[in-house]
């Protein structure tokens, strides 16, 4: 067996949570994953790289993981969005090894591959593996992985998320925004948001009506008038910065008058120093991993939208 410090056993840990929350994006599922790959490494006698091995480990076990939730995923009730990642700020990401890169709406975007797609491109294009390193990992040839890879970049390559803005700036609109809804300014909503925005939420089917939206609305106005809606009627709650998969994100948490606890994540995209895209997740069976969870029924009971 291998003798590794505790230290080397958290970073390794990190790294093949990193790879599965990549493939599946499902937190519960990634730290399983983490676990199951870690003891299997911390098993095999004589490894020369731990790193690419217990990638290899957690990538595989993501594949089989993947093709199982990519049905459940066709049948979901509403918009699919991955279990987000909490952090109280940037400097501390809930996971060292999730980068910027790999947001919402980055992840979203990887929901359009193959799993066997997904695993090429991610080993290739975001850790760093060789075509050939990538094909023993996936169990293809190097040339049929080489044009798996072409293929998954030239599929997300035009929609992948790239954003221009500075973190700093990006922080600062997300702000404002949070006060906006806060206090139902509608002219701030009018500079914040751009004039495409989307507003797509995650519930599941798994939280009262009333509670979440039920499809995702588009447009400036459209946006404008839920979210002032939202802000003006429901229950006693307030908003607070978060980091949401290393970009700045907000949450929802209900007043202890309430019951207290999570009820929402937010999660931004921005365009031309603007909010495009504004994804929430209210399913409970995506926010279990973060806490204690509001208690929606009681929340739907309130004057809510």
């Amino acid at each position: 067996m291998n003798i590794v410090t505790p230290e080397r056993i958290d970073a390794l840990r990190s790294l093949a949570f990193s790879m599965a929350y990549r493939m599946l994006g499902q937190a519960a599922d990634a730290e399983d994953i983490a676990q199951e790959a870690l003891v299997k490494l911390l098993g095999t006698p004589r490894v020369e790289n731990q790193e690419a091995l217990i990638t290899t480990i957690a990538t595989r076990l993501s594949i089989d993981v993947l093709r199982s939730a990519r049905a459940r995923r066709e049948t979901y009730v509403g918009d699919w969005l991955p279990e987000p990642l909490v952090a109280e700020d940037a400097a501390g990401p809930a996971h060292a090894e999730l980068a910027d890169d790999l947001s919402t709406a980055f992840l979203v975007l990887l929901e359009t591959l193959s799993p066997i797609e997904r695993a090429a491109f991610l080993l290739h294009e975001t850790l760093g593996f060789s075509h050939r390193e990538a094909a023993a990992v996936i169990d293809r040839s190097e040339q049929a992985t080489r044009k798996i890879v072409s293929r998954a970049r030239a599929r997300i390559a035009d929609r992948r998320p790239r954003h221009a803005d500075a973190p700093r700036q990006r922080a600062e609109l997300v702000e404002r925004f949070l006060a906006a809804c806060e206090h139902g300014l509608v002219d701030e909503f009018v500079e914040l948001l751009h004039d495409d925005v989307v507003l797509t939420g995650d519930s599941g089917g798994n939280v009262p009506r009333g509670v979440a939206i039920s499809k995702p609305v588009s447009g400036r106005r459209g946006v404008t008038k839920l979210l002032l809606g939202f802000s003006r009627y429901m229950v006693p709650a307030h908003f607070e910065s978060r980091t949401v998969n290393g970009t700045p994100g907000a949450v929802i948490v209900a007043e202890p008058v309430v019951g207290g606890g999570l009820i929402a994540v937010i999660d931004f995209e921005f365009t031309e120093g603007r909010i495009s895209h504004i994804r929430s997740v209210i399913n409970p069976d995506k926010l279990r991993h973060l806490g204690h969870l509001a208690d929606l029924h009681a929340f739907a009971n309130g004057r809510t939208l």
